[in-house]
């Protein structure tokens, strides 16, 4: 079984904004696998189905971002999973908006979400696709521009990345991490 864990904040004002693309591609994994995120356990939103024959989990942790971990933390022990079957999904403002950057392991990146699940599970060997949202444009405040909105040009790009991201994550759980890292890193065109 793996738990996919896609990094986000929880109310309507949060929704379709930058540091919200992990619940965005939670979002498209559902609609692609036909998975409803029907539960509330954990922390966190859930729904159970199968992608490319494997048991899956699905999440949204309910935490707020800078408090992951505690959702995370408590899938993991409830399942008892290791942490190499957790796939976590957040933004990087450190990618050009729609690049994947696919890990197996790594440091938190400066990125909250990920820091808090690094200190719950107190590893950073785990999966982790980073969706690219762009980087912050001089003179603005981080905060601003991660719960900011795409703009009208952004917007067809990054479906096609939360695209590549359900089919990254498909590629990671059929055939392995390597072979997503080798399909999905390439820089886009």
């Amino acid at each position: 079984m793996k738990i996919i864990i896609g990094l986000g904040n929880p109310t309507r004002e949060y929704q379709a904004t930058r540091h919200n693309i992990g619940f965005d591609a939670v979002t498209r994994l559902c609609d692609d696998y036909n998975i409803r995120l029907d539960s509330k356990e954990h922390k966190a939103l859930c729904g159970r189905g199968y992608i490319g024959g494997e048991k899956v989990i699905l999440a949204q942790p309910q935490t707020y971002m800078n408090l992951s971990g505690e959702s995370v933390r408590s899938l993991v022990d409830y399942y008892k999973l290791d942490c190499e079957d957790i796939i976590v999904i957040c933004d990087d403002i450190n990618l050009d908006v729609g690049q994947l950057r696919v890990r197996k392991k790594g440091s938190a990146g400066g990125h909250n979400g990920i820091k808090n699940i690094i200190a719950q599970l107190k590893t950073e060997e785990f999966t982790r696709i980073r969706i690219g949202v762009g980087e912050k444009p001089e003179n603005w405040d981080l905060a601003d521009y991660v719960l900011g909105r795409f703009s009208r040009e952004e917007e067809p790009v990054m479906r096609e990345a939360l695209q590549r991201t359900s089919k990254a994550c498909e590629c990671i759980i059929t055939e392995g991490i390597e072979a997503a890292m080798n399909q999905y890193n390439r820089r886009r065109n």
